[in-house]
């Protein structure tokens, strides 16, 4: 697994709005400036979290966005599954969206590959939006 740019970006935002909880939407021109995230790559993600019921938006002035969900209940896995895809390192061992392989019996590969996504999913499925903004 490699946690791309919009991954990355995904969980810096939501992780904006876990330590600005309470202080009503945040303008995602200040997420972008608190984070140091292209705006208009920001905007991109965040509809994507938005149709995913991690986030809503309001309009106009006073508008931004907001966290939907308790920090504690979304998993950092969620988040990465959403923006990039499985967790495994090769599809041939993802849980959730396996491909069948004709060399599966006996892959050498294919097992160490499988322990290096269930460590990976098991820490990122341990990990919430309330670790990583320091309020866990």
């Amino acid at each position: 697994m490699k946690l791309s740019k919009k991954g990355e970006y995904a969980l810096r935002a939501l992780s904006c709005l876990v330590r600005r909880q309470g202080e009503g939407p945040v303008p995602i021109k200040e997420i972008a400036e608190d984070e140091q995230i292209p705006k208009k790559f920001l905007e991109q993600i965040l509809l994507e979290l938005r149709k995913a019921g991690l986030v809503e938006s309001t309009r106009g002035a006073g508008g931004g966005y907001r966290l939907l969900q308790e920090p504690r209940a979304v998993s950092l896995a969620r988040v990465v599954r959403l923006m990039d895809g499985p967790l495994a390192p090769l599809r041939c061992v993802s849980r959730t969206a396996p491909i069948r392989c004709s060399r599966e019996k006996g892959c050498g590969l294919r097992l160490v590959m499988g322990e290096v996504r269930t460590a990976v999913a098991g820490i990122l499925e341990e990990k919430t939006l309330a670790d990583i903004a320091g309020s866990g």
